[in-house]
């Protein structure tokens, strides 16, 4: 079994804008590599999840939002070898470009099935032949490429078969808090990459003027020391990011929203309240475990905003143990937190996932006093459950397959609004 430290070094990951815009462009430049000539036409095929997440979202390096944006920038200007920062080149004459396709009607983005697992297909035609670019399983996950026909990588069915679960989820949350507390402090220097990437994120958000919903926040916040700033680096960051800014963030289980929440809260009042490196190291570690650990039941993508889900239900638990909780405190945050948010929708990247972050934030927060004083819903009630495990499998399972029903019905507003 690798350890733990392995897992998170592996699963983290910069991304640039919204992780799903940034797999279309990766599929979308992918394809476009192995094609050369003038493009004709871009078809685009997207499970629910990207397709909903993209509908509305800024793309990085452009003044666009949306899936066809996504995937006719990458087609122009993409890089591949840059996987999820694939639009980081991309400049204005580009955009121009790929307004020209869309206007002329050259990028046709279909919906393919209500799932919570990822799935992209991008077609890219041209006049001197025709490629695609299959994505499924993972955001970065290239399954397929062909040209004129011809399959240069086809790793559908090999994919398609492994749904080996990770091995974090074979671990107990007192085995994961304990891991923290002891793994040698070298091993997990690495997460401090994260606040200085999320932090420059916000910074250039700020230059740009891409901030306002999170600074009128603040302004009018009551909130203070650790809370008030994990409440600003968090909604700015993801604000800056949903509008574009093109600068990467740090992505856990695929999401770069998910890395600032489970993340940003913890090196936030970490620095704000003078916390040792090492206290907030492990406690970020510990939100990392967490997130991932309720990730593997949630889906990739689903109707439920994850980022809350179980990036703020990391944060809650990692802020508990950087405030001196124990095991036992751990568990009552995390009941506090099922009971709390779990259910609260997504309805894709947009400035609204800055509302819903720092809703977690705060309720991550709350979790943690309410633990702290030995305060929590009890377990018989609801989705809640005597072993934690059994709360976070809970949690997932609402959102994956419970939400399915939720997602036809975002889906179906969200078409109606062509």
């Amino acid at each position: 079994m690798k350890k733990l430290e392995e897992l998170v070094f592996e699963d983290i990951k910069p991304s640039l804008g919204v992780t799903e815009p940034g797999a279309i462009a990766y599929a979308a430049a992918s394809a476009r590599k192995l094609v050369s000539g003038t493009i004709r036409k871009i078809e685009v095929v997207l499970n629910s999840g990207i397709y909903k997440n993209s509908f509305t979202c800024g793309v990085p390096n452009s003044d666009m939002t949306g899936c066809a944006a996504a995937a006719a920038l990458g087609a122009i200007a993409g890089k591949p070898e840059l996987k999820l920062e694939a639009l980081r080149d991309a400049g204005d004459e580009d955009c121009q470009r790929a307004k020209a396709l869309i206007q002329a009607g050259a990028v046709d983005v279909r919906l393919n099935e209500i799932s919570s697992e990822v799935y992209i297909c991008v077609k890219v035609h041209t006049d001197n032949g025709t490629s695609e670019a299959i994505i499924r399983g993972g955001h970065t996950e290239l399954v397929y490429l062909a040209r004129d026909g011809e399959a240069l990588v086809d790793d559908r069915k090999a994919t398609a078969d492994s749904k080996a679960e990770s091995p974090i989820i074979q671990y107990t949350l007192k085995q994961l808090y304990e891991y923290a507390k002891t793994v040698p402090l070298e091993n997990i220097e690495f997460l401090k990459e994260t606040y200085s990437m999320d932090a420059a994120l916000l910074g250039a958000g700020e230059k740009s003027g891409k901030t306002a919903l999170s600074a009128a926040m603040t302004e009018s916040d009551r909130a203070e020391g650790g809370e008030r700033a994990a409440k600003y680096a968090v909604c700015g960051a993801i604000e800056a990011r949903v509008n574009g800014v093109p600068m990467p963030a740090m992505s856990i289980t695929g999401s770069g929203s998910h890395g600032i929440l489970c993340m940003m809260p913890i090196f936030a009042a970490g620095k704000a309240e003078g916390l040792s490196e090492e206290e907030t190291l492990r406690a970020v570690f510990l939100s990392c475990l967490v997130t991932m650990y309720i990730k593997e039941f949630s889906g990739k993508l689903s109707a439920a905003c994850g980022c809350v889900l179980a990036g703020g239900t990391g944060a809650a638990l990692g802020l508990t143990v950087l405030y001196g909780g124990g095991y036992e405190d751990l568990c009552r945050a995390l009941s506090n937190m099922a009971a709390s948010v779990t259910g609260m929708i997504c309805h894709g990247g947009n400035p609204g996932c800055v509302l819903k972050a720092l809703t977690g934030v705060e309720m991550a927060f709350w979790a943690c006093r309410l633990a702290l004083k030995g305060v929590c819903v009890a377990a018989e009630h609801g989705i809640l459950a005597a072993v934690p495990e059994r709360t976070m499998r809970n949690m997932g399972h609402i959102s994956s397959p419970g939400m399915v029903e939720t997602e036809k019905h975002i889906i179906e507003i969200l078409e109606g609004m062509k």
